[in-house]
């Protein structure tokens, strides 16, 4: 059953009542991920990317205190233009609600909600994990995914991460990595990285099947990773250096916890001359597309 303080939107609330196939989508990227207007087309274009097939989009987000399950345009152009929007992980919700803030949900908030609202498939740029060394700060993201029974479509982990040892905690989770016609682990931005999915399919209906089967024998959380489209893809060489110079100048100046994913990807669009941006705007139109041919073919 739906809690009471869950915000649905009409279009959604529907869907779900006629158990149409609905995909969930995070808001950080439209409130912290990408500039405007880039925020906005592209959460525009991945919602109209689910449409086409065959499913429902529900963006969500933290309304003024409101857990809101479908934004409307009109919220997304707001959240897109807004310098003030809080950024709210698993354990900020309680917070931002409580005080009636307006926040993103990052990967794990967006999955709880989705979760508490009947949505079991969420698409999404990339997952947290482990920083690298020295840094000590592994994301909500893994622990959301080892409790909270939602598929996560995604690029992979976030390049500026040390993908062994996230790898290595999502297995120790119990959390299934599905490679999308790929036995590869995607890196964001760069297509490949050196560790290995746990699993591969080349369907839409097998990834839906390995889900379903998870969940059905007592499973949380599970990604299926689908590499950036190759003509935009980083290549691993040149986002390495352009990472050792972000890593060296967030230091420089301070930069730490919260604040650091963000300031690392702002200044990696810079140093690569944007071509992070079209990366990480091209991986996520591509995840919302795979997400919502998965949520049909489950329900085929």
């Amino acid at each position: 059953m739906i809690p009471d303080w869950l915000i649905l939107s009409e279009e959604v609330t529907i869907a779900l009542r006629e158990r149409r196939p609905v995909v969930a989508l995070e808001s950080t990227i439209i409130a912290h991920g990408l500039p405007w207007p880039t925020n906005f087309e592209t959460a525009k274009q991945a919602e109209n990317a689910i449409r086409y097939e065959g499913a429902v989009p529900a963006t969500i987000a933290i309304w003024h205190g409101k857990p809101t399950i479908g934004l409307t345009t009109a919220q997304i152009e707001e959240l897109a233009k807004s310098d003030d929007v809080l950024k709210a992980s698993r354990r900020d919700l309680g917070a931002v609600v409580g005080l009636k803030k307006l926040a993103a949900t990052t990967v794990s908030a967006t999955m709880a909600l989705a979760h508490m609202a009947g949505i079991s498939v969420f698409a999404t740029g990339g997952i947290g994990g482990a920083h690298r060394e020295p840094i000590f700060d592994i994301s909500a993201d893994l622990t959301e995914l080892a409790r909270t029974p939602v598929l996560v479509v995604c690029a992979g982990a976030k390049s500026i991460l040390d993908l062994p040892r996230t790898l290595e905690l999502l297995e120790t989770f119990g959390v299934p990595v599905i490679g999308y016609r790929s036995d590869a682990f995607p890196a964001f931005y760069v297509q490949r990285s050196q560790g290995r999915v746990s699993v591969r399919v080349e369907t839409p209906s097998e990834a839906a099947a390995i889900f379903r089967s998870h969940v059905q024998m007592g499973g949380g959380g599970a990604v299926l990773s689908q590499p950036c489209p190759s003509e935009l893809a980083v290549p691993a060489e040149q986002f390495d250096k352009a990472l050792g110079e972000a890593e060296l100048d967030a230091a420089a100046e301070g930069i730490s916890g919260a604040r650091l994913t963000p300031y690392l990807l702002a200044r990696l669009a810079e140093l690569t001359d944007g071509r992070t941006l079209a990366a990480n705007r091209a991986l996520y139109l591509n995840n919302a597309k795979l997400a919502a041919q998965v949520v049909v073919a489950s329900d085929e």
